[in-house]
């Protein structure tokens, strides 16, 4: 089977990639996803639901990698990415801010300049609390706050405030211009009436009816083909069996994971680290060595859950780069949607939005079924663990009057991006150029948080979807 575009994975950024390329019925667009479509109703309601992660041990639309948070001592966690059409966006807790404006002039890309963003974040959404030129007013996600707090929620704003923290009534009104102080606010998020609006549903499920667009639902992709310096295809396991596809652009669109494996199985990445595993050297590029994630202390605090509230819809942001977030139920209780059980108490995230450490992932086979290794490091720069603890007093002091916090723990905001970055073309540590295009390798392009530079300071999921707006316009030449 032949196509003009192959698309390697549905989630945030494939999806909005597929749906802007299939636009134009001359171009013939196939897309593999290695998890289930929305068609299964069991699927359906696990995704839709916004009050709950959809991420537990029953769960069908994830898949889980072992990391290893710290090394002094070694602590382990799972990481769970989507594995299912629209991808993590379609099992998230639906925080949707922007990246801010800094962060993309700090890139030093051309083409990413927030000038050059600005009008793919608006093309992506219709915000429904504000209308002002900043913001969307026709895109396919709908983006939405909470009005009224109760609850934890309540608690903590109030507490924030009460000393003295300034009251942001909209955290996506950053501009370069004028940038937004540090303060507390409510969450954007693509979640309408309890219901997820992921990049899925929104860009990809209403497109699939044309002509020219395949969806290739638990299709798992294991290699890419590459003859002579191109890409020509890529050879996946299908429901039926070994499956091959060809295209004359592929774009991988699998995640920061599943995009990074995927090269390195196909031959790109760290020289020394492919002939350790057994795999034919096709680039070598600098694939996996220096990651990024946003790490948590996370506290465990005595307030009552919350009922019927999302799990996160207000966070305080400080100067020096923390986000602190009051948790409305405990882990148990977002992924199962039932909050009944009184061990399962609220929480309070401390976390840190620009880290210095740097994590790494590692092929360790030529075998597609066997996964890398994860390791976050997040224990690897001093000044990123004071700062963690600098965050913690400061989350004692605020809500102290008002309940007791558990002892810390260390966690992970499932933000791993950067295994691919974009750099100019004298960038020695870039997998891609500005262009997405992978290096070396004619007729490859990655488009998800793989390529970030740096991480946002906000949670990227927003920033990816953009990316996949922007970047179809790269793809399409």
């Amino acid at each position: 089977m032949h196509s003009d575009v192959l698309i390697v994975g549905a989630g945030s950024a494939g999806s909005v990639l597929a749906e802007r390329l299939s636009a134009d019925p001359a171009r013939r667009v196939t897309v593999v996803e290695a998890g289930p479509g929305p068609s299964d109703p069991q699927v359906l309601i696990q995704i839709e639901d916004g009050l709950r992660l959809p991420i537990g041990a029953a769960s069908s639309v994830v898949r889980r990698y072992p990391t290893t948070l710290t090394t002094s001592p070694q602590r382990h966690a799972q990481l769970m990415r989507g594995a299912v059409v629209g991808g993590s966006g379609a099992v998230n807790g639906g925080y949707f801010c922007r990246g801010l404006p800094g962060d993309f002039d700090d890139w030093g890309l051309a083409g990413w300049t927030w000038e050059e963003v600005l009008g793919h974040f608006q093309a992506i959404e219709t915000d429904l609390d504000f209308d002002t030129p900043i913001h969307g007013s026709s895109g396919p996600i709908s983006v939405r706050r909470v009005a009224e707090f109760q609850g934890c929620t309540a608690a903590f704003v109030d507490a924030a405030i009460q000393a003295g923290h300034t009251w942001l009534p909209d955290l996506n009104a950053s501009t370069a211009d004028s940038p937004l102080p540090a303060g507390v606010g409510a969450v954007p998020l693509n979640i309408e009436k309890g219901t997820r609006v992921g990049p899925g549903g929104a860009f990809l499920q209403p497109a699939m009816s044309r002509a020219n667009l395949t969806v290739l639902t638990s299709h798992q992709a294991g290699r890419i083909r590459i003859d002579r310096g191109r890409a020509t295809g890529v050879d996946c396991v299908g429901p039926n069996g070994a499956v091959e596809l060809s295209a004359d652009r592929i774009v991988l669109c699998a995640g920061a994971i599943g995009s990074a494996h995927l090269l390195m199985l196909s031959g790109v990445g760290p020289e020394t680290v492919l002939r350790t595993a057994g795999i034919p050297v096709q680039a070598a590029l600098p694939v996996g060595v220096a990651t990024a994630d946003h790490p948590e202390w996370v506290l465990p605090v005595n307030w009552s859950p919350s009922r019927g509230a999302l799990p996160l819809e207000a966070v305080l942001t400080t100067a020096d780069g923390l986000e602190i977030r009051p948790y409305t139920t405990g882990f148990g209780a977002m992924v199962s949607g039932r909050r009944s059980d009184p061990a399962d108490r609220p929480h309070i995230g401390v976390t840190l939005m620009r880290p210095r450490s740097r994590g790494r992932i590692t092929v360790r086979s030529a075998d597609p079924k066997v996964a890398p290794i994860i390791e976050h490091r997040y224990d690897s720069e001093p000044d990123d663990v004071a700062q963690l603890q600098a965050g913690t007093d400061l989350a004692r002091e605020l809500v102290r009057a008002t309940t007791d916090l558990g002892p810390v723990s260390w966690s992970t905001s499932q933000h791993l991006c950067g295994t691919a970055p974009m750099g100019p073309d004298d960038d020695d540590a870039a997998v891609v150029d500005a262009r997405c295009r992978v290096r070396g390798i004619d007729g490859l392009w990655v488009v998800d948080g793989s390529v970030l530079p740096k991480i946002t300071s906000r949670g990227p999921h927003a920033t990816i979807v953009m990316l996949g707006h922007r970047a179809a316009e790269f793809v399409a030449g």
